[in-house]
């Protein structure tokens, strides 16, 4: 006799065929976790569902017409309370077996290797870094070697050791971060010139890049913090004409090979004599632009010949040694190379921005 058969007779008759009501309501559990088990789908458990739990039809709405209503007064407690058990047992079944088929295909999802993987983003280096590889791989090219110094440094090594005078404007506050009374953030890279100056003898050709730090109010193309590289040579014999065939290639190196260079008399106390260095115009090949206010050129770093009182204060003999040193802000490099008009671009980690330079 089939389950369906056993839910439309009457519990007496049931009963009077020698069954008993826990044996009857233990065999509609186990028929439901048989048909249970071969539900696979999502489909197949909503159709067991109807089965069983079918408010019209289903298997336990009939067990309560003919066997609860039907049952005699004193079986009537019992049958109810396996019927409500058997209930919730079906209920939580069904849910239960839900909850692992969700699991199971999700683990199957996640396991399956022939699905492609999900997209990663793929990262953008900054401008700035950008510029620095490419400056290092130049001067690299020309034996120069890359240092680092720090960026909170002794007044000695930012100043005085690099021949400022005591009533320079740089050496003020209102231009200069100070950490203590004789400790500032550096105002440039020229400091690490004088570690490196102690600690090695000539020949030396090194690049320092880094940043540094100046009291400027952020605008277009002024802030607090930026980058800046310094390079310097020393060695003897030295002059200043190797100090323009190296920054006349590396202008054409970076620019491009039709820039033309010229060098402008200028001021540095640690370099005599000293010079501003203008490349033509990469906006409009030196024809006169906007940007280049019509004159053809740019400025883009200074440069001279390092001071004998530098020297000195190294401990090199300036009658035998000579060098020359120069300076410039990659910041300002990253927004001539890729045509970039606000300085506050390269510090705002805008992804939209970065993407750029993939």
């Amino acid at each position: 006799m089939s389950f369906e058969e056993k839910t439309s007779r009457s519990l007496g008759e049931l009963l009077a065929e020698g069954g008993s009501v826990e044996g009857l309501y233990s065999e509609l559990r186990a028929c439901f976790d048989l048909e249970k088990s071969n539900a696979s789908s999502g489909e197949q458990l909503k159709q067991l569902r109807d089965r069983w739990l079918g408010r019209k039809n289903g298997l336990l709405s009939a067990a309560n017409d003919h066997w609860l209503k039907a049952a005699p007064r004193e079986l009537k407690p019992q049958v109810g309370r396996l019927q409500n058990e058997s209930k919730r047992y079906l209920e939580s079944a069904l849910a239960d077996a839900k909850t692992q088929l969700a699991t199971a295909q999700q683990t199957q999802q996640h396991i399956d290797i022939t699905l492609p993987g999900p997209p990663r983003e793929i990262g953008a280096c900054h401008p700035v870094r950008l510029v620095n590889e490419e400056v290092w791989s130049i001067f690299r090219g020309l034996g120069y070697s890359i240092a680092e110094g720090p960026e909170i440094e002794t007044f000695y090594n930012n100043f005085e050791a690099l021949n400022f005078p005591e009533d320079h404007p740089a050496v003020d506050e209102m231009d200069t971060i100070f950490i203590e009374d004789r400790t500032v953030l550096r105002t440039h890279t020229s400091p690490n010139q004088i570690r490196i100056m102690k600690d090695r003898e000539p020949p030396l050709r090194y690049l320092v890049p880094g940043k540094v730090y100046r009291h400027d109010t952020p605008d277009s193309t002024h802030t607090p913090m930026f980058h800046q590289i310094e390079g310097f040579a020393v060695g003897e014999n030295i002059t200043f004409t190797d100090l323009k065939g190296t920054l006349d290639y590396f202008s054409k190196q970076f620019f491009g090979p039709d820039t033309k260079t010229r060098f402008r008399p200028s001021f540095f106390p640690f370099t005599e004599p000293s010079a501003e260095v203008d490349v033509s115009c990469p906006f409009c090949s030196g024809k006169g632009c906007r940007t280049c206010k019509d004159t053809g050129y740019i400025e883009v770093l200074g440069c001279g010949m390092i001071d004998p009182e530098v020297f000195r204060h190294v401990g090199y003999d300036p009658e035998r040694y000579s060098g020359f040193a120069f300076g410039f802000g990659i910041d300002r490099f990253a927004m001539l190379k890729y045509h970039i008009d606000d300085i506050q671009l390269l510090f705002q980690g805008d992804v939209r921005f970065l993407r750029q330079f993939r």
